[in-house]
């Protein structure tokens, strides 16, 4: 591996003429700039990153610790994340907490020995001393998804409460009165968050949500499964299942099925997080999607405003409700009339038909 007294020797120049090109320093000539360059191409030369991150004090690395790497919303949140931040020069390790208050402290201690300029974290819990301490160390950092409450750390997220709101109003106008919800952990902001909309939107209808209509989930498939058979055993089962994940909506489905119902003419379901296997199902299942690439994109670049100087902002994007065959067709519109048309067959001033016209109407 060619090294830089390598290029130098090669360009004909001294090593700190070589360290200022690849600096881009303006204090170069351009016929020497040509020769170094022509040298670092000819000897496939690449800048030892440690030694330049022991003399800059930056490693042009992030860290991301998401919460659940198997499950798509996170799945594509990465991807964002790294597209966003190699456009902006910076590499990302990733670490998957698995729902893991433990394994989530385990990365984000590995990733901050490794010396990473910002770390971007989806956390697991709200109560991580070793996050908390990190954040009042100032270490660089951007809570994406959920948060802890408290802490001085941006959040980039969506507002879940306006899409949930939609929900219910949509569940509400197909008739729907027996809501119950598969909730997250109540120790993520997420998993709280979505019940209190969902409480509260349904008051807003006046309609109650009973204990038994709320199920205890992990945001995993399984959980999703066991809250709905508790469902589906209750006297009076619900009408709806609305799961505040994704996963935990399939398991839903899973649980539907093995009892021989049917979405949604038994049975209808609805899930926080939209995911490209819901159009797969059968039927499609009624989704609220986040912005996810957006918010990936989002948070990057609040980390990297607070790597570089710049004050970063908090940023709430918008969810919004899509509607697919899940919860059950729409009633079809009253049919309506326009009581100044004389041709309207309802109207009794209209002009009898002519039995003998025979003009075509099409």
């Amino acid at each position: 591996m060619a090294s830089i007294k390598d290029v130098a020797a090669e360009a004909g120049v001294s090593v700190a003429t070589v360290s200022r090109v690849l600096n881009e320093h303006p204090a170069v000539s351009p016929a020497a700039r040509e020769r170094v360059l022509a040298a670092v191409a000819a000897l496939d030369y690449r800048p030892n990153a440690v030694a330049r991150s022991l003399r800059t004090d930056q490693t042009r690395t992030l860290g991301l610790v998401i919460s659940d790497v198997l499950n798509p919303y996170f799945t594509e949140l990465a991807r964002s994340v790294e597209e966003e931040a190699r456009a902006l020069g910076y590499s990302v390790i990733i670490g998957n907490a698995d729902e893991r208050p433990d394994l989530q402290d385990h990365h984000v201690r590995t990733l901050l020995d490794r010396r990473i300029d910002g770390l971007l974290v989806s956390p697991t819990d709200g109560g991580s001393p070793l996050m908390l301490d990190a954040a009042r160390a100032g270490t660089p950092m951007v809570f994406v998804d959920r948060w802890i409450p408290g802490v001085d750390v941006p959040v980039v997220r969506s507002d879940g409460r306006a899409a949930v709101r939609a929900l219910v109003a949509h569940l509400h106008g197909l008739g729907h009165r027996r809501l119950a919800i598969i909730a997250g952990p109540a120790a993520t902001t997420t998993g709280s968050e979505r019940v209190e909309a969902f409480r509260e939107a349904l008051a807003e209808y006046g309609v109650a949500l009973p204990d038994a209509y709320i199920g205890q989930g992990d945001f995993q498939a399984e959980s999703g499964r066991r809250a709905t058979e508790a469902f589906l055993a209750l006297p009076e089962p619900p009408e709806v299942v609305f799961a505040a994940d994704n996963l935990m909506a399939l398991g839903a489905l899973d649980a539907i099925r093995a009892r021989g119902m049917r979405v949604p003419e038994d049975i209808a379901l609805a899930a926080f997080d939209d995911i490209p296997w819901f159009v797969h199902t059968d039927p499609p299942v009624t989704a609220i999607a986040q912005p996810t690439g957006e918010l990936g994109r989002a948070a990057v670049r609040a980390l990297v405003d607070r790597i570089e100087g710049r004050p970063p902002q908090s940023v709430t994007l918008p969810a919004r409700l899509v509607v697919r065959r899940s919860c059950g067709e729409p009633p079809p519109p009253a049919p309506t009339t326009d009581p100044t048309d004389p041709t309207d067959p309802t109207d009794p001033a209209a002009p009898p038909e002519d039995p003998k016209d025979t003009r075509s109407t099409t």
